[in-house]
């Protein structure tokens, strides 16, 4: 059973994380831009044993799907079909961001730190992990 693999997709940097061997703690691994994302992937994946791949599915307030779900969806496929031995799944991004920002806060982060927009994407991409770890169990 190989590690998870979370992306919060953004339509200039994506942030990555990703579980421990052992699928119990969710880590945020990078930012990386998102023109550069499945190459990037396709070098992660050769280095490393990934099982799961969770992408956060972009949500509004209502339940309907998001402007950025135009991007995510073909993604997703695209993976599905690069990589037919990973379970590519969705997981429910709202709030994300806001948390992301509130943890910041919370964990007495300067104010600099707090506008560092490619941490705010890691940082995220570490709270869709998490949740959806914590739904599996």
């Amino acid at each position: 059973m190989g590690r998870i693999l979370a992306i919060d997709y953004g339509t200039k940097r994506t942030g990555i994380a990703v579980s421990d061997p052992l699928r119990i703690i969710a880590g945020g691994l990078e930012t990386v831009e998102t023109k550069g994302l499945e190459r990037w992937l396709a070098q992660y994946f050769a280095a490393n044993d990934v099982s799961t791949i969770v992408i956060g599915k972009p949500m509004q307030m209502s339940g309907a799907p998001s402007e950025t779900w135009r991007y995510v969806e073909p993604l997703a496929a695209r993976l599905r079909r690069a990589y037919p031995d990973k379970e590519v799944v969705f997981y429910d991004e709202r709030f994300t961001s806001v948390i992301a920002h509130r943890t910041m806060l919370e964990s007495g982060m300067g104010k600099m730190a707090r506008r560092d927009k490619a941490l705010v994407d890691k940082i995220s991409a570490t709270i869709i992990l998490q949740g959806y770890m914590e739904s599996r169990s």
